[in-house]
C-alpha cells in the first residue's frame, strides 16, 4: 500500500474506505483515473452525462449552477475529504450533470466510477460517511434557497463580507455570482455601504471600515 501513493492520500483524506479490503481496494483504485486539474479547470458542465465520482485529495472545487443570463449561482464548494452531491445525483439517478463543476486552485482528485461506488457503499463505514455528507449537503442547499428567496441582498452581500478580515480581495464580479445576482446590483449596493461608512471601495478590494455595522446589517430582520 505504500508504494501506491494516490492509494494511501486516500486513505488518509477518506478514513472510510479503510473498511474495505485493501488488496480489492489497491487493485480498483489502479484501475482508476487520476488527474491533477489548475485552477479554473472546467470539471463538468450542465447537461453533461457523468464522468465519474470525485474523490478530492487536494484542492477545492466550486459547484455553481448558471442561467440563461449568463448569471451564476453558487451551490457550495467541495473540499478534500468531502463529496459532490451533483456527482451523486448523476452518478445514482443516472441523469445528466445540473451544475457546473470548476476548480478554484491546483487540485488533485480519482475518478471512481458506478461499479467502484456501488461495491464500496456496501460497507456500512462508507455508506454512513456518503450519507452523512450527502444530508450536511443538503442541508447547505436548503439554507442557500432560503437566503435567495426570502433574504433581502443587502443583508446577503453584508454577510458575504464577513470571516474574511478587515480587508477582501475580491471583484464585484465574483460577490454577484456568489450571490446569484446581477454584478450591477452588487455595485450598487457596495456603493450605499461606502456612503454609509461601513466600507471603502479600491480596485479589487473592499476594506470594512465598520465591522459592527456590517456584522449589525448581516442580522438584521
Amino acid at each position: 500500500m505504500s508504494d501506491d501513493p494516490i492509494l494511501a492520500q486516500l486513505l488518509a483524506v477518506y478514513p472510510a474506505l479503510r473498511s474495505l479490503p485493501v488488496d480489492t481496494l489497491a487493485r480498483e483504485v489502479r484501475q482508476l483515473p487520476s488527474m491533477r486539474a489548475p485552477a479554473g479547470t472546467v470539471l463538468f458542465v450542465e447537461g453533461d452525462p457523468c464522468q465519474g465520482f470525485p474523490f478530492l485529495l487536494e484542492g477545492e472545487i466550486g459547484v455553481a449552477r448558471g442561467s440563461p443570463d449568463g448569471r451564476e449561482l453558487s451551490l457550495y464548494r467541495v473540499c478534500p475529504g468531502e463529496v459532490c452531491v451533483v456527482s451523486a445525483g448523476c452518478l445514482f439517478g443516472s441523469r445528466p450533470m445540473h451544475a457546473r463543476g470548476t476548480t478554484l486552485c491546483d487540485s488533485l482528485l480519482v475518478m471512481a466510477n458506478a461499479d467502484c461506488i456501488r461495491g464500496w457503499t456496501d460497507r456500512r463505514p462508507v455508506r454512513d460517511f456518503l450519507f452523512g455528507v450527502l444530508a450536511d449537503r443538503l442541508t447547505d442547499l436548503m439554507e442557500l434557497v432560503e437566503a435567495v428567496a426570502f433574504q433581502r441582498l443587502d443583508r446577503r452581500l453584508a454577510r458575504s463580507l464577513l470571516g474574511h478580515g478587515q480587508t477582501l480581495h475580491l471583484t464585484h464580479q465574483q460577490l454577484a455570482d456568489e450571490l446569484g445576482t446581477a454584478r450591477e446590483m452588487v455595485s450598487r449596493l457596495l456603493k450605499r455601504f461606502e456612503v454609509d461608512g461601513l466600507v471603502a471601495l479600491g480596485r479589487e478590494r473592499i476594506d470594512i471600515l465598520d465591522p459592527a455595522k456590517v456584522r449589525h446589517l448581516a442580522g438584521a430582520q
